[in-house]
């Protein structure tokens, strides 16, 4: 099967939301099962609204969300079954260890206990956090802590999961284990939606780059479709990113 043939696994359409004026203005939005897209543009363009409407934590003032072929708006518990969410400000029970906070998780979502206990302590493993499997969370460092969000993200092993900023004030060592998770997701198949200030990571790690301004997409494509776009062949994502959302702007 090729690419354009794959389902959708995220089919955002006509997508609204204002805060006095449009953050996000008629939003469509399509990403394939199994690619990796990362979602970028300047401060207030839109990215952290809309990906906080999929993982249904803000209701959309029009337009729909589909997951996985779930309608998100019709059916969010059925969505977020298929999903997960990790924003840049990791949110775990502090007085809670890694092992008992993936276990506490894993039982929300009604994961069967032995298999739920094999999948947290390989999860734990692969991010380095096996030496700190029992010790309370209260302790650890942001990047520890965004390291056990991720873990409790996956632990009910999404196909789709949507991460905002994942990196942000990661150190080196962290930063590289969670870009490894990540790759190693989107070779097994998931899908994952990222947004990022870092273009760098979004250059290396994406198979697709959508750019978003003023709450609108305009522009996406692998790093050679968006440098034909802005009419640059050799151009950095940084130097096309640039020209592209300079473009938007005179054209505004």
């Amino acid at each position: 099967m090729n690419n354009d043939s794959k389902p959708f696994a995220l089919d955002i359409r006509g997508l609204f939301k204002r805060f006095g004026s449009p953050a996000v203005d008629g939003l469509d939005l399509r990403v394939r099962s199994g690619e990796f897209y990362a979602l970028v543009g300047p401060n207030g363009a839109g990215k952290t609204t809309t990906l906080r409407m999929v993982a249904g934590l803000l209701a959309p003032d029009a337009g729909s969300i589909a997951i996985a072929g779930i309608d998100a708006l019709a059916d969010p518990v059925a969505a977020k079954q298929v999903m997960a969410w990790i924003s840049d400000e990791p949110m775990i029970y502090d007085k809670l260890s890694p092992l008992e906070y993936l276990q506490f998780v894993a039982g929300l979502w009604r994961v069967d206990a032995t298999a739920a206990e094999a999948r947290s302590r390989e999860l734990l493993d692969w991010l380095g956090l096996a030496p700190h499997a029992h010790e309370r969370c209260e302790g650890f460092s942001k990047g520890m802590r965004q390291k056990v969000a991720l873990a409790g993200a996956l632990v009910h092993e999404p196909t789709v999961i949507i991460l905002d900023e994942p990196l942000t004030g990661l150190d080196a060592g962290s930063a590289r284990q969670v870009k490894s998770v990540l790759r190693e997701r989107a070779r097994a198949g998931g899908t994952i939606v990222m947004t990022t200030h870092i273009l760098e990571v979004a250059e290396r790690m994406a198979d697709r780059i959508g750019i978003i301004a003023n709450g609108r997409l305009i522009a996406e494509g692998t790093l050679e479709e968006l440098r034909g776009q802005a009419g640059k062949n050799d151009f950095t994502l940084e130097d096309t990113f640039l020209a592209l959302v300079g473009k938007e702007a005179v054209a505004a």
